[in-house]
């Protein structure tokens, strides 16, 4: 999953056109850890439809915080430039899909 810093995130995460997942996380964080694999495999499954990445909130902070990212995992969807779902917190692999799934139809 590429990864996004603060200086590629508008460009990257906001695109226009673009339905894109953003998986905000730390290293330190151990239910970020957990989720990455089904964050990860949602990224292969959706390949060329669902855009992928990673944010290192401790290494880039302020698109978390101009996105209001206050725990960790959390996991926003874009569409547009714009918010239109997020799941915060330790998620199982199918809560996560359950929140992309209608937005991948309209795609």
């Amino acid at each position: 999953m590429p990864a996004l810093s603060a200086a590629d995130f508008d460009a990257e995460a906001l695109a226009a056109g673009r339905l894109t997942l953003v998986d905000f996380w730390a290293p330190w964080c151990v239910p970020c850890e957990k989720i990455a694999p089904a964050v990860e495999q949602l990224a292969r499954d959706n390949a060329g439809t669902l855009h992928v990445f990673g944010l290192d909130v401790d290494a880039h902070p302020a698109p978390a915080a101009r996105h209001d990212v206050l725990s960790l995992p959390t996991i926003i969807l874009f569409r547009d430039g714009s918010e239109i779902a997020r799941l915060t917190g330790s998620a199982s692999a199918k809560k996560l899909i359950r929140l992309v799934e209608p937005h991948l139809e309209s795609q």
